[in-house]
Order: C-alpha cells, then sequence, then structure tokens
C-alpha cells in the first residue's frame, strides 16, 4: 500500500499521471509528431503518416508480423528517430502483455526506452525545450516509470512522472490546433478533478495542480473518439473504463467497447471490457460471442474474467445460486493482474455476498462484502458494500 508523504508533492502527481498509464500519452506523441514541421519532415510524408496509423492498427488487432513489416519501413525511412523506439516499445508492450510478468522482455523494454532517450538527446540536446523533444520524453519516461511502480520502486516513478507533468500541462494549450489532443487534455482534466474526489487526503497537495473540469474532460475525450484519428481506440477504452468504475453509467460504457470490438475483433482486452459492460447492462445474449471468446483463452489473466462473467450469468440470468458461487470461487481460485482483473475479484465477493445474503448467512455476506472493499475501485461495488447492514 502506498503511503502517503505529505513533505513530497509530486507524489499525488505521481499517481495522477499513472491513471493515464503511457499507451494513451504514447498515441497523443505520435499524433503530434505528424502535426508540426521537424528536421524529419514527418508532416510532409503523408505515405509514413499512414503507415505509422495501419502499423498500430495492426498492433491492436494483435497481428504483430504485419505491423513489425509496417513500421520498420518507417525506421529505415528515419533511422535512429526517437519515434522509432517509441514504435517498438508499443509493440512490445501489447505482444507480452502483462509485459511486467515477463523478467527478460521487460528488461528489453527498459533498454529500448533508455535508447528514446539517448535518441532524444543527441537530435534534439539534453534538457531541450523542444516541443517534439517534451513529448518524447512524456513517452519514454512514462514507461519507465511504469515499469518502476509495478516492480514496487514507488518513489523512483514518482520521481520519472514528475519530469512528465510540465510537458502534459503543455498539451492543454494544443487541444484547438488538432482533435488529437482532445483526449490527453481530456484525461488530464477529468482524472485531476476526481483523484482528490475519492482520495480526501490529497486535497491540500493539489494545489501544485492546474485546475481541471470533469464534465469538460468527459466532452474532450468524446471528441476524440468521433475525430481523432490515432487516439480513437484510446479514447474509447479510457471512456469505457471511466463510465464503468467512477460514473456507473454501464450502457455509456458499453457504447464505446463496442466500437472497439468492431475495429479489433481479436484484441482480448478490448473484448473482456466489452463483454463486462454488456453483462452489467443485462444483455446477456449479446455478451455469448464474448464469453465463448474468453473461455477458449485459458492463458494469463483471461480466466479470472470468464469465471466472474460466468457467475454473473448464472446468478442475475439463469438464477442458479449454486452455479454462480461455483464460478465466483473458481475466479477467486484464478490469478489476476491489479491493471486489467483486480475488480473481477470485487465482483467475485460482491457476488458470494448478495448468495450469502440470499441464503440467510449474513455474517458469511458481510465478510464477503468486507473482502470485496479490499479489492474494490468500482463506485457501484463499493456503495452496494458499505450500504449492506
Amino acid at each position: 500500500m502506498l503511503r502517503w508523504d505529505s513533505t513530497k508533492p509530486f507524489t499525488p502527481l505521481y499517481l495522477i499521471v499513472m491513471k493515464f498509464t503511457l499507451r494513451c500519452i504514447l498515441l497523443f506523441v505520435l499524433f503530434f509528431i505528424s502535426s508540426k514541421p521537424s528536421e524529419a519532415q514527418l508532416l510532409n510524408d503523408a505515405a509514413s503518416l499512414k503507415l505509422i496509423q495501419k502499423g498500430l492498427d495492426h498492433i491492436y488487432n494483435y497481428e504483430y508480423a504485419e505491423a513489425n513489416a509496417i513500421l520498420n519501413q518507417v525506421e529505415k525511412k528515419y533511422p535512429n528517430h526517437p519515434v522509432s523506439y517509441i514504435l517498438d516499445s508499443f509493440v512490445m508492450y501489447w505482444q507480452y502483455l502483462p509485459i511486467k510478468d515477463n523478467p527478460t522482455k521487460s528488461k528489453e523494454y527498459v533498454a529500448k526506452l533508455n535508447q528514446c532517450l539517448d535518441a532524444i538527446t543527441k537530435k534534439y540536446g539534453k534538457n531541450s525545450t523542444d516541443p517534439e523533444a517534451v513529448f518524447y520524453t512524456i513517452v519514454a519516461r512514462g514507461y519507465i516509470a511504469m515499469m518502476y511502480n509495478y516492480n514496487g520502486e514507488l518513489m523512483s516513478a514518482a520521481g520519472e512522472a514528475k519530469k512528465a507533468y510540465n510537458a502534459l500541462i503543455t498539451g492543454l494549450k494544443l487541444t484547438e490546433k488538432n482533435p488529437e489532443f482532445y483526449f490527453t487534455s481530456g484525461m488530464y482534466n477529468y482524472y485531476v478533478e476526481l483523484y482528490p474526489e475519492d482520495h480526501a487526503m490529497v486535497k491540500p497537495l493539489m494545489i501544485f495542480f492546474k485546475n481541471g473540469d470533469k464534465a469538460l474532460g468527459l466532452k474532450q475525450v468524446d471528441i476524440a473518439t468521433r475525430h481523432g484519428v490515432i487516439t480513437r481506440a484510446e479514447a474509447c477504452f479510457y471512456l469505457s473504463h471511466i463510465y464503468l468504475e467512477h460514473e456507473t453509467n454501464f450502457a455509456k460504457a458499453q457504447s464505446y467497447s463496442q466500437k472497439l470490438v468492431d475495429w479489433y475483433p481479436k484484441n482480448q482486452i478490448f473484448n473482456m471490457v466489452n463483454t463486462e459492460a454488456l453483462l452489467l447492462t443485462g444483455k446477456f445474449d449479446q455478451a455469448e460471442k464474448g464469453m465463448n471468446m474468453l473461455k477458449a483463452n485459458t492463458k494469463g489473466f483471461y480466466p479470472v474474467a470468464y469465471n466472474t462473467f460466468q457467475g454473473i450469468i448464472y446468478e442475475k440470468d439463469v438464477k442458479n445460486d449454486s452455479a454462480a458461487q461455483k464460478s465466483y470461487l473458481a475466479a477467486l481460485r484464478t490469478p489476476h493482474d491489479d491493471q486489467y482483473t483486480r475488480e473481477y475479484y470485487a465482483m467475485s465477493y460482491a457476488g458470494l455476498a448478495r448468495i450469502a445474503n440470499r441464503a440467510g448467512n449474513k455474517n458469511k455476506a458481510k465478510e464477503y462484502y468486507k473482502k470485496a472493499l479490499e479489492k474494490a475501485e468500482y463506485k457501484s461495488i463499493v456503495k452496494e458494500a458499505k450500504a449492506f447492514k
């Protein structure tokens, strides 16, 4: 558990920047390089820009050989350019997800990011204030910060995130220049207000941050889903998450996750989120295809999602508490990932609590709800657990 240190004002900064994750910052930067002239002339190289976009689509759809073949063409044309290392790291992020669980690839991943930092220095100079250099630095340091976070090195992660903050704020001024900027600006505007609402202890430290606007933030990210080119997928992904976790508007979440599975039918993460949203909105029949896809994937953290979702179906659609209980318990015996499937433990505990309560075992229900609160981040589950008496 992270302990707050009021003598270090950048601590909440680390947490807020981490909320964006580095994938969202990455795509923002990729579009930024095509939005202003640079030595590499990418702005005027329509063919390379099209290749980058096509390569990213292949990455999202788990078509890594095709993605690498396309991106290699860009890298040959722009050798030793920082963007080449960023693109390589993005492929690794998805291909070995969650990369933190692969020590060998994690080292390669960090090495690639350090190569990016070296390339930035060579191209722009040390501590350059050139906008492109600043944004490339956000990506590289942000990814490194995430790895520090995964390894429990919180202060190192905080230091890296602090270096990225000023550049992120600079991006707020660029929103009107291109619709891609609506994504990062919206994410900042939303989370910088949400975080202190959910974590009262950081409110005195928020004087170090530029104020945001949650409603504006949601509108800005939505604009990115409709008018963005490269950032549209990330915008849909994060709006799905926001409406599931924070806003408790499952139908709205599903409207965005559905776009993702339509665009990238092979992507297991997008399928998982969409299946969850369908089940939470009671669309059990429509969730069948996604459930079949999850059932077929027996590796990693996907089984915990499948078992949790199967428990929801048994409990709320089939009305079979015995079968639901078995599925929820199976989910809790399955390893989960803190970034992607932590909440499914909370869902399973909450399901078991409801089943115990219906069986007349109130004490057992309280016990399960207590465990749910230890994992839960979704406001709907927290509200349900705290309301139980």
